[in-house]
């Protein structure tokens, strides 16, 4: 089997093989950090984290770059507006850098709580100045650059195949379709490369550079940092699917055309998370912060099943129905695990027989452009399955959770005390069944179950059971610090 993935250029799915045998670069376009990432951000970076550890678990070695915004993203991506990161300054009565500090933190606290493993690189755009003004050197020595109110542009006419990404037509840009006209520009779509002055003159955050004091343009920092540390060409750049029309399109423009080669093989770009049928977006301020999930009483490994639940390429609603659904999934999952987990002990063993079948048929799935769905679709047959051993199911359905982190490898039984009331309900339990008095005994269990305490009647007598499927003698046991 090999990993199969949707190439946004080209618009289909292809076979994925990489530039250097066993090894992977992969970029991801970080956060700008003026404020608190949404839920509609850690779904694509959930996206990109289940891309990382499928290609780890096909043996290659990925190095995995994400970069920091800290300067130049505009509140609009047109090169109009204002510098985010100032503009959240202003609003907090912090400094440029306070605000980046703080939210670069959170950022990353939040990132991790979803299990996303952190990149290899993370590099800032304020810590490569030289190398953004290095590539951009190298374009205005190519000719595909212009100086225009002080402030250098790409000029999008030098470059044929400008917009292949977003299927855009040259013919509609130069004409205005997408882009107010800045008079300062030769074509509506040229984007800014370095701002020195103009409208930007509150700017905070300046370097000096060959064309006077400034600061760079969004789109060159990618381009910059990428080469950095992955070299002039390499396989994967992940983002979200609003960088489409410009960002990525720009990135592609000013990277070949300042080295004349193709700079990526594969875009990978993940789908919206909306909210009342609208996109999120922090500068409107429509969104949900994994804060805000965390306070609703949710873990935030129910907001990655959430969207694990969905393709990465599907639109995806976020409501607080659709949570509590994903928690109750995530929970019955983490109990089938528990139970498997006291029933096999903690002995590893190796998949083998009906649960090298499961493993191979998640694999399909998830080596079909990541096809998560299917992949919990899987690993909710395997733990269902009563055919299979426990330690066999358990083993499997760690492996699974490697690539899906669900939490279930803590997984454990709660420990819940018997007492002295609940051991009264039970004796008088006892007493209605063996008096024929059923409907007692319906409603005794039902006030046990609301304590936490299941009953399975057998032959030998009652087993009691958690909700997490420990048998117990006189107590019930947890231990899962992801519930």
């Amino acid at each position: 089997m090999e990993l199969r993935l949707f190439n946004t250029l080209g618009r289909q799915i292809q076979p994925f093989v990489p530039i250097q045998p066993g090894k992977v670069g992969m970029y991801a376009c970080g956060l700008t950090v003026y404020g608190y990432a949404h839920v509609g951000n850690l779904r694509t970076y959930i996206t990109e984290d289940v891309l990382r550890k499928t290609l780890e678990s096909q043996g290659f070695d990925v190095r995995h770059v994400m970069n920091v915004t800290d300067v130049g993203h505009l509140t609009d991506d047109a090169d109009d507006g204002e510098d985010k990161m100032v503009k959240g300054a202003r609003e907090r009565g912090k400094t440029v850098w306070e605000i980046a500090d703080f939210f670069t933190k959170a950022f990353f606290s939040d990132f991790e709580a979803v299990r996303c493993r952190m990149p290899t690189v993370v590099c800032k755009a304020t810590d490569h100045i030289p190398d953004m003004i290095a590539l951009i050197q190298r374009l205005e020595q190519r000719g595909y650059t212009y100086l225009a109110g002080g402030n250098v542009f790409f000029d999008i006419s030098k470059f044929p195949t400008y917009g292949q990404l977003a299927l855009l037509d040259q013919q509609d840009l130069r004409a205005g379709a997408r882009i107010e006209v800045d008079q300062g520009k030769r074509n509506p779509a040229d984007f800014a490369l370095w701002f020195t002055r103009g409208k930007f003159e509150h700017q905070s955050m300046l370097w000096d550079s060959p064309w006077g004091k400034g600061y760079p343009g969004w789109h060159i920092e990618c381009s910059a940092m990428s080469m950095k540390y992955l070299g002039e060409q390499f396989d994967i750049h992940c983002g979200g699917i609003d960088h489409v029309p410009v960002h990525h399109t720009n990135e592609i423009a000013q990277s070949e055309a300042a080295t004349g080669k193709k700079w990526v093989n594969y875009w990978v770009h993940g789908e919206w998370l909306l909210m009342d049928r609208a996109k999120m977006a922090r500068s409107s301020g429509h969104s949900i912060t994994l804060t805000t999930v965390r306070e609703k009483g949710f873990d935030p490994l129910d907001l990655r099943y959430l969207c694990l639940n969905a393709h990465y390429r599907t639109q995806l609603a976020f409501t607080w129905e659709a949570m509590e659904g994903a928690r109750a999934a995530r929970q019955g999952l983490l109990e089938k695990v528990a139970q498997l987990r006291a029933e096999a002990g903690e002995t590893a063993v190796k998949p083998q027989g009906a649960t090298v079948e499961y493993l191979d048929q998640f694999q399909s799935h998830i080596l079909d452009d990541l096809n998560t769905p299917r992949c919990l679709a899987d690993l909710w047959t395997l733990v269902r399955d009563t055919s299979v051993p426990a330690p066999q199911k358990l083993a499997a359905a760690i492996r699974m959770d490697g690539i899906l982190e669900l939490g279930l490898g803590a997984a454990r039984a709660r420990e819940v005390e018997l007492d002295s009331e609940s051991q009264l309900l039970l004796q008088e339990r006892e007493k209605a069944r063996k008096s024929r008095d059923f409907k007692r005994a319906d409603e005794i269990r039902a006030q046990l179950l609301a304590r936490g305490i299941e009953i399975q009647d057998s032959p030998s007598g009652p087993k009691l059971r958690t909700a997490s499927g420990r048998k117990v003698e006189k107590t019930v046991t947890s231990d899962d610090s992801d519930c």
